[in-house]
């Protein structure tokens, strides 16, 4: 971990993601906005945090929620304008929050201007080569370069049609047809990225989020893989039907992910954040196995944070939690970088969903709270939303599409918020939501739980202001862990700071042999008699010596 004396903003930071198209809408075309996400920045103050980071709202076709980027220096007009994204930067940084913005580098939209001068070109052109063009194999050509599959179903491959109207080359992209995957062998392609990112920081911005960073540079597109479909199983974690075994040996052998040209791009990048004052920062989106691996790029010289999954997919579980937390801390302290945690995002099922639980989401909350380093929130995590239920008509994810309806995709984790009970679309626009709402979600809106102080929005309130400003629980800390009864997470950090977290269906007691106060717990219940303490099932407590 870092040196606190010398500690940037972001190695403890609360940062909030905002999904912009289901946050707020302010001019009531049933779409989020910026400028809703302007109007609401003191709710997210009044939250706690430190930092809001936005996914994608550049110009867009909106073929994959955004991450089909057309222009990443100009705005969509369904977000707003550029002048909006400026005025955000410095609305957010008048109520001392930071401000991340994401970069998708590792594909662009087919709308972007360079693909369309490479579908206008001839195969072995400049304009071909800043993207992954190939002649197919087989009798003319007609089977793609090689049997790789996109993560999204289906082939990786789309042919073309050239200039003289005959089926050409074919083009890789490992998510949807939309998104051709660039190559990151053509310094063009480094050098406009890094545009890019002046563009931006010129502009305020604290940070960038990079999608995708594993995916960048791809091995000889020749080689097929050995078995791509179960890749891709492998891949969905929560769907795999693979063993252990054959999830392993599958994510250890990946020609498209983590592989070692990534990181000198990564240096060129951090060559350019250097250039500018103020602590910005990168934080990598990167899947990868053995997690071992994720170290690699925060190397000094490199990205500053990357995060690890382990909150996203983790049982309710006291020895899983565990060997999580021991693992990632070890694994990034000898690169120097504080670790990051997150139990939601737009792209995976929301804890409350996925634990089917209320109950053990608050646990879990409390435990992810309590441990160094940054904590990412996804929007609507702080009231405990749960997945929405969404009739297939409206699902929009190309994951959905593409695999005919047998993958549901993403959608469920990004139905706007509820902000008022009682108003049309419980107050997130007065049009036709671009995703529906949930009926249930009425009973998770803003205000109602800011008026109930058992609510789960109260509970994050007062988790994440006793970890700023009065227990430092992000900054740098030793864990230790005394022995605990089964089932039970038992750790205690400096200032005489203790967790304990029951993960089993029964109360259990553990004698921490010495006296405590109870300062948080996630459900009521808990007692401490001497040194005994009482916790009730699927129950986390705060206690401080």
């Amino acid at each position: 971990m870092p040196n606190l004396s010398q500690a940037k903003w972001w190695q403890d930071a609360v940062i909030y993601q905002v999904y912009p198209r289901s946050f707020r809408d302010s001019n009531g075309d049933g779409i989020g906005d910026i400028q809703g996400v302007i109007q609401s920045l003191p709710y997210l103050a009044s939250l706690g945090v430190d930092a809001v980071w936005l996914s994608p709202f550049y110009k867009t076709p909106n073929k994959d929620g955004g991450y089909d980027v057309e222009d990443p220096r100009d705005v969509d007009p369904m977000f707003g304008t550029l002048g909006d994204a400026e005025r955000l930067i410095s609305a957010a940084h008048g109520l001392d929050l930071k401000v991340v913005f994401d970069v998708v580098p590792n594909h662009f939209s087919s709308e972007h201007k360079w693909f369309k001068e490479a579908l206008r070109s001839a195969p072995g052109s400049k304009e071909r080569s800043r993207f992954h063009f190939y002649d197919g194999k087989g009798v003319d050509g007609n089977v793609p370069p090689n049997n790789w599959n996109s993560l999204f179903n289906g082939p990786a491959w789309t042919r073309v049609i050239e200039q003289n109207g005959e089926l050409g080359q074919w083009y890789l992209h490992l998510f949807d047809s939309s998104q051709p995957d660039l190559n990151w062998e053509n310094p063009e392609v480094l050098e406009d990225f890094k545009t890019t990112l002046r563009f931006w920081l010129d502009r305020g911005v604290d940070g960038f989020r990079i999608d995708v960073a594993h995916g960048l540079a791809k091995e000889d597109i020749h080689i097929d893989h050995r078995n791509p479909d179960a890749l891709i199983r492998a891949l969905r974690v929560e769907s795999s039907d693979l063993t252990k075994e054959e999830r392993i040996s599958l994510l250890t052998d990946i020609p498209f992910f983590d592989r070692d040209g990534v990181h000198e791009i990564y240096s060129e990048w951090r060559k350019v954040i250097d250039e500018y004052s103020g602590d910005r920062m990168f934080v990598a989106e990167a899947y990868i196995y053995p997690t071992s691996r994720l170290a690699r790029y925060v190397r000094p010289g490199e990205l500053h944070q990357v995060f690890n999954f382990d909150f996203l997919l983790i049982e309710w579980s006291a020895s899983a939690i565990q060997e999580a937390i021991t693992r990632v801390l070890s694994e990034l302290e000898e690169a120097g970088a504080p670790p990051t945690w997150a139990l939601d995002n737009h792209d995976s099922p929301r804890v409350v969903s996925r634990l089917k639980s209320e109950k053990k989401a608050r646990a879990l909350a409390m435990v992810a709270h309590a441990l160094p380093g940054s904590l990412y929130i996804y929007q609507g995590e702080e009231l405990g939303l749960p997945d929405g239920e969404i009739a297939p008509e409206f699902r929009q994810d190309p994951a959905f599409i593409r695999s005919a309806g047998k993958d549901l995709g993403r959608d469920g984790a990004r139905v706007p918020l509820p902000w008022e009970a009682d108003e049309k679309n419980f107050g997130f626009s007065t049009g036709t939501s671009w995703l529906p709402q949930d009926p249930s979600y009425k009973n998770y809106s803003i205000d109602l739980e800011e008026a109930d102080h058992a609510s789960f929005l109260n509970l994050y309130k007062t988790s994440l202001a006793l970890r700023k400003k009065h227990l430092g629980l992000g900054g740098d800390s030793v864990l230790e862990w005394p022995d605990s009864p089964e089932g039970v997470v038992y750790f205690k950090r400096s200032g005489g700071f203790i967790l304990l977290a029951n993960t089993t269906a029964e109360s259990l007691e553990v004698n921490i042999r010495f006296a405590a106060t109870i300062i948080l717990q996630s459900a009521e219940g808990a007692s401490i008699t001497g040194s005994i303490v009482r916790i009730p099932a699927d129950t986390t407590l705060w206690l401080q010596q």
